[in-house]
């Protein structure tokens, strides 16, 4: 009797792993999405810091990203029991600060600004910046866009396994929030560090075919390496207009449908129709999410203007 008990209780468990397996799986399928866009976003973030540091400076944003996750988990949880009907518009919430974020760059960078605006001094020589405090923001930076993406992986993932057990619930949620932070800043950890695996293979390449190989693959990553770290700071401010555009608009129904409706139109175009139809979604959510950043952007200037008003008639 005691045995076949434990046979059965051997059985549950393989079950509840089974199922959380097939969860797992399915979860991950949906969230593939947002791991493009946080690849490139954290990928764009970490950059731009020197050489040695790269590697501590991703370690330490993949930490943040862990205690994110950490927070992010229970509170989903929580929320989904409670009230479910707050997670929409936290989503929202996080999406018009990245489509901020992402237009407060292309702003400082193409429009005009007085050398006086703090943080955005237009002469100084960049040998004046403190390497640490530069270094701090970016891991900073990263850590609260890494937040927001986290956030919604979570969401997508609780979506996916809403039915099941908690523990189930709890043991997915863990399980993706683990492989997402693994995969991406494996994958961001080895593409700041290209170059040094090119320059690897033109010091390690020998004589023979072998050799030859090896030295014509190490000096085109490195001929690829700087276009490709320089072009991830464009493809990191369009991840952020696609996917704080897309969260916006899945949270408002009538721009959702009047995207799928767009979409719908342009398949019937021929030879072209599917693959425009296909690309649609994502540039109608990235224009939705460089509109929405630029009313945001606005709506802080004005309150900014008006507290630095009251502040000065107060004195």
């Amino acid at each position: 009797m005691a045995g076949s008990s434990f046979f059965a209780l051997i059985d549950d468990i393989a079950s509840v792993l089974d199922d959380v397996s097939v969860m797992t799986k399915v979860a991950a399928k949906k969230t593939a999405g947002v791991l493009g866009d946080d690849l490139a976003l954290n990928a764009q973030q970490v950059s731009g810091v020197k050489a040695e540091r790269e590697l501590p400076v991703v370690w330490a944003v993949a930490r943040g990203s862990l205690k994110n996750k950490a927070i992010l988990v229970p509170a989903a949880l929580a929320i989904s029991a409670f009230i479910p009907w707050a997670v929409t518009p936290l989503l929202m919430l996080g999406g018009a600060f990245l489509c901020f974020e992402g237009f407060e760059k292309l702003a400082h960078k193409y429009l005009p600004h007085g050398a006086g605006e703090e943080g955005h001094e237009t002469t100084g020589a960049t040998a004046d910046i403190d390497p640490v405090a530069y270094e701090q923001d970016k891991i900073k930076g990263a850590v609260r866009t890494d937040f927001i993406l986290s956030a919604e992986i979570i969401a997508i993932t609780l979506g996916t396994v809403a039915g099941a057990p908690l523990q189930q619930q709890v043991t997915v949620l863990v399980g993706i929030a683990l492989i997402m932070t693994v995969g991406v800043y494996g994958i961001v950890a080895a593409i700041v560090k290209l170059d040094d695996g090119g320059l690897y293979l033109l010091r390690t390449a020998g004589a023979g075919t072998v050799g030859r190989i090896k030295e014509k693959l190490g000096r085109a990553i490195l001929a690829a390496a700087p276009a490709m770290m320089r072009s991830l700071s464009v493809i990191g401010t369009v991840a952020m207009f696609m996917v704080g555009g897309g969260i916006l608009t899945h949270g408002l129904p009538f721009a959702h449908h009047g995207i799928e409706s767009a979409a719908a139109a342009i398949a019937g175009i021929p030879a072209v129709g599917g693959v425009l139809a296909a690309l649609a979604p994502a540039v109608l959510n990235a224009l939705f999410g460089v509109v929405a950043g630029g009313v945001v952007l606005l709506a802080v200037e004005a309150v900014k203007r008006m507290l630095a008003w009251m502040k000065k008639s107060g004195q």
